[in-house]
């Protein structure tokens, strides 16, 4: 299987994207937890389909020692006991921001006052951020139907 698109050649995608790339390296360095950045990402990609995001961030997220427990029950967060409220609140904002088209009033106020329960105003900046930019990048590889599972950790840079 093959992208319809090489976004690695395009002069176009290499204006565009190399904006996007940087934002989610700017996120890197904020006050919000890494492995709470990575759930969000997972969240998000398994919620949009996105294969090659899904193979990035699960191994980037074991390679920074996530368990295998905690990755396998992501799409079941609800449900399982291993994420701490602080995660479970970003879990459900990123459901909630990823799934605009899916509910007329958009992010709740009670999912958005939880978040703030967790987060200062940094950190949800940042939250709200990395909801964004994984949007992007998944939209763009499902769009473009990016292969996924050679990604090897630290690949991305």
């Amino acid at each position: 299987m093959s992208a319809r698109l090489n976004m690695f050649e395009s002069p176009t995608a290499g204006k565009v994207w190399k904006h996007i790339i940087s934002a989610g390296k700017a996120l890197a360095d904020s006050s919000l937890p890494a492995a709470t950045q990575e759930l969000v990402k997972i969240r998000a990609s398994q919620i949009n389909g996105c294969s090659v995001c899904l193979d990035m961030h699960t191994k980037e997220a074991a390679a920074a020692g996530e368990t295998s427990v905690r990755l396998n029950l992501i799409a079941t967060w609800r449900e399982a006991t291993v994420f701490t409220e602080a995660e479970r609140a970003a879990l459900e904002l990123t459901e909630q921001g990823t799934r605009l088209a899916d509910a007329a009033g958009g992010v709740t106020d009670e999912a958005w006052a939880n978040a703030a329960k967790h987060f200062d105003e940094e950190q949800l900046v940042a939250l709200v951020s990395v909801i964004s930019v994984i949007n992007a990048f998944n939209r763009g590889n499902v769009i473009i139907q990016q292969p996924a599972g050679g990604y090897r950790p630290g690949q991305a840079g």
